[in-house]
């Protein structure tokens, strides 16, 4: 007779639940007999350290010596000059030579074991190594003849995440070959290049009196340094180095100790928040320009203002379709992320296959490249016609497109028209290909002698500074004089505004010019 009441459950479904609970239990077993096997390990690795002969070994690298300020000034003039030519080789031998690891892994030994004699005098070494490397880069960058903000400078203006992970990984890397006794040039190499470099810009901005880069470059030098000297005394404790390896300290030596960690501890937070909040509006404004664009969309270049009100961000999309009105549902989308007023600019860039999207990028790699060298040409263009006509860099009208640059030139003691003119020559000269205009201050103009209805050769010269002046100055100019209107038709083809006063008359004689001011005064 066949029953009719619920089947029987099957082996398999009677012992899935105590199979799982059983496989969990097993998994926390093993993952504590992990966790007990790494500690024993840990502390029979920390007991096979002789810590004493470890500090005993590195504390004379916190000391001064005539060899690390002369290799210390000598590593910040190679950097200097490598970053003033662009050249990544140059920088990274100004890194093998860079003796910066001694005296910052003592500083890190010194917190690390509470010794304040000992972090003084390596704060010293390093404060007097820091001074005499700015010094001379500020020495060569004012003698250098290139004063441009290079790309490589210009990488060096602010600290990001990735700078500081070099901090972090060169300072964990140190203080282990350090403990480990295995500490070599390739470690003082890592740790200088999150140092050396950013020092070389401070010096850089500081010669130049671009304050920007000065204080982006010190902001990152000193977030570099906090990252690879806390790190470094965190390792050591670790290792078990503590403050009964170092001499008897004074409670108030203990609490400056704890000060000094608190001081470098806090800019190094505050620069690890502006980072995190760099890092979260790059995200956000990826995803929201996912949120406007088809998952094909690329974004080749993103360039994000985090610290500014509205935040700016500025993207290159390679799409195989426009999107209208993207800057403004990117910005909307950003803004609602962000929870903060946002400013986009999008350039689209349509291509149509795979084929096209390499394309596209190695055209917007050459473009960059482009960019960059105009950048370079009207910064040098801007800097060599400042010096020349008296006035400041920022006075200066560059339009790369047109290869043309202007500039308003101060009044010169005892230097007429024709030094102005020599200026704009010489200008000229230096940039070949470029339409250089120096526009003279309202000197006295020359006068012009019309003989036999047209202009004296006498008066060739006098003529032709007068044409210049007239295309160039900021001013009309009026005629007088016998001859005026001969000399009026002359300037007319050159678009010369030349007005004829009352006392202009025809015929030959010699003709005065004169600027015309405002309101029809001379």
């Amino acid at each position: 007779m066949t029953g009719t009441g619920p089947m029987p459950s099957t082996p398999s479904e009677n012992i899935q639940p105590a199979t799982v609970a059983g496989t969990a239990r097993h998994w926390r077993w093993t993952l504590l007999r992990r966790i007990v096997h790494f500690r024993e390990t840990w502390a029979e690795e920390v007991a096979n350290i002789d810590q004493a002969a470890v500090i005993a070994k590195i504390r004379p690298d916190g000391a001064w010596s005539p060899r690390f300020a002369f290799m210390s000034s000598m590593a910040a003039g190679i950097a200097i000059l490598g970053l003033l030519q662009n050249s990544v080789a140059v920088i990274i031998g100004a890194m093998l030579i860079a003796p910066l690891m001694g005296p910052i892994m003592a500083l890190g030994f010194a917190i690390a074991t509470g010794d304040f004699a000992w972090m003084k005098e390596s704060v010293r070494t390093l404060l007097g190594g820091v001074l005499l490397a700015l010094l001379l880069v500020v020495i060569v960058v004012t003698i250098s003849p290139i004063q441009a903000v290079t790309s490589e400078i210009a990488a060096r203006t602010q600290p990001t995440l990735f700078d500081l992970g070099v901090a972090l990984f060169s300072a964990l890397a140190g203080a282990y070959a350090v403990v480990r006794g295995r500490e070599g040039t390739i470690i003082g190499v890592a740790i200088a290049t999150a140092l050396m470099p950013p020092l070389a810009v401070v010096g850089f901005g500081l010669a130049t009196g671009q304050w920007s880069i000065f204080g982006g470059a010190l902001m990152l030098f000193f977030t570099n340094f906090m990252t690879i000297a806390l790190s470094a005394a965190i390792v050591a404790r670790a290792y078990g180095f503590s403050a009964s390896l170092s001499p008897d300290q004074t409670r108030r030596q203990t609490l400056m100790i704890v000060v000094s960690f608190l001081l470098l501890a806090i800019p190094l937070g505050i620069s690890l928040r502006q980072i995190a909040w760099e890092a979260t509006v790059q995200a956000q404004a990826r995803a929201a320009v996912g949120d406007v664009f088809p998952a094909s969309a690329r974004i080749t270049d993103l360039n994000v203002d985090a610290t500014a009100t509205p935040v700016i961000v500025q993207a290159a999309i390679l799409t195989r379709s426009a999107q209208p009105g993207a800057d403004s549902k990117v910005e909307a989308a950003l803004e609602r992320r962000l929870k903060r007023d946002a400013q986009v600019t999008l350039d689209q860039y349509l291509i149509g296959s795979a084929v096209d999207l390499a394309a596209a990028r190695n055209d917007m790699a050459r473009l960059r490249d482009v960019a960059a060298r105009a950048e370079r040409d009207n910064a040098d263009i801007s800097r060599d016609l400042a010096l020349l006509a008296g006035v400041d860099a920022k006075a200066v009208t560059v339009d790369n497109e047109k290869k043309r640059a202007t500039v308003r030139a101060v009044r010169l003691p005892d230097a007429g028209l024709g030094a102005y003119r020599a200026l704009e020559e010489r200008m000229r000269a230096a940039r070949p290909g470029w339409a250089i205009e120096l526009v003279p201050p309202t000197l006295p103009l020359p006068s012009v002698t019309i003989a036999d209805g047209k202009i004296a050769e006498s008066s060739t010269a006098n003529y032709q500074l007068l044409r210049w002046a007239a295309r160039r100055g900021p001013l009309p100019i009026s005629l007088s004089g016998a001859g005026a209107t001969t000399l009026q038709q002359a300037l007319a083809p050159d678009g010369v505004v030349a007005n004829l006063t009352e006392e202009a008359k025809a015929g030959d004689g010699i003709v005065t010019a004169a600027w015309q001011l405002p309101g029809g005064g001379r």
